[in-house]
């Protein structure tokens, strides 16, 4: 098989993988950590990419308390509530937008975090189906709760769809602007080790095994 690009051959294996993956299991897979290497680190890439300034959240046991997010140098942000980090990130303005995984488990966390104007995009479940929403606060903020998925959506939305990301999101990835983050890789001979790793959960970026 000749390959097209030499540039980075393992980037792009990773994302044909992954992007098949996600296509097979889109609805019962166990979401990561927004700002970790789960489906919610492609968003923020590329938003990172576009100029949005962004404050991405990880539930870790080491962390550095209000960092801001380097795409090129990822860390924890530290335990602290959303809205708080946000005040102190935003001058008190909140969020434009946030974009969550998690549910129920954040929904009255997420409106209070939200700044005037405000959207809260739900892409994922995995913290409940089921929340309490303060629709007097919402009103005060003139937000937005929106919902999205893409499983459900028709073969004529989903072909739209994968044509704007070939049209202004691959050559980002094309170009290494939007890429994977590797923490490591290890000979599949030793994926006793890289499973470790995964199980401490202290890792930001993919665990990969070579052949």
């Amino acid at each position: 098989m000749k390959i097209k690009s030499q540039k980075d051959f393992f980037a792009g294996l990773m994302f044909m993988c992954v992007g098949v993956a996600f296509a097979w299991g889109a609805t019962t897979y166990n979401v990561g950590t927004g700002a970790r290497m789960g489906p919610g680190y492609f968003p923020l890439m590329l938003a990172v990419t576009l100029g949005l300034t962004l404050i991405a959240l990880l539930a870790l046991t080491a962390q550095r308390p209000g960092e801001p997010l380097d795409p090129q140098s990822p860390r924890p942000n530290g335990a602290r509530a959303l809205v708080e980090v946000l005040r102190e990130q935003t001058d008190g303005h909140g969020a434009d937008v946030i974009l969550d995984n998690m549910g129920a488990k954040y929904l009255a966390r997420n409106v209070s975090a939200l700044a005037d104007y405000g959207r809260l995009v739900v892409i994922g479940l995995q913290g409940g189906v089921k929340g309490e929403l303060d629709l007097g606060l919402l009103l005060r903020k003139k937000g937005a709760v929106i919902a999205t998925s893409l499983r459900s959506r028709s073969d004529a939305e989903k072909a739209a769809i994968v044509a704007a990301v070939r049209e202004h999101v691959w050559p980002l990835v094309k170009a290494g602007t939007v890429r994977p983050i590797v923490h490591g890789r290890w000979p599949l001979a030793e994926a006793a080790e890289a499973h470790r790793v995964m199980e401490a959960s202290t890792h930001v970026g993919k665990l990969l095994l070579t052949l």
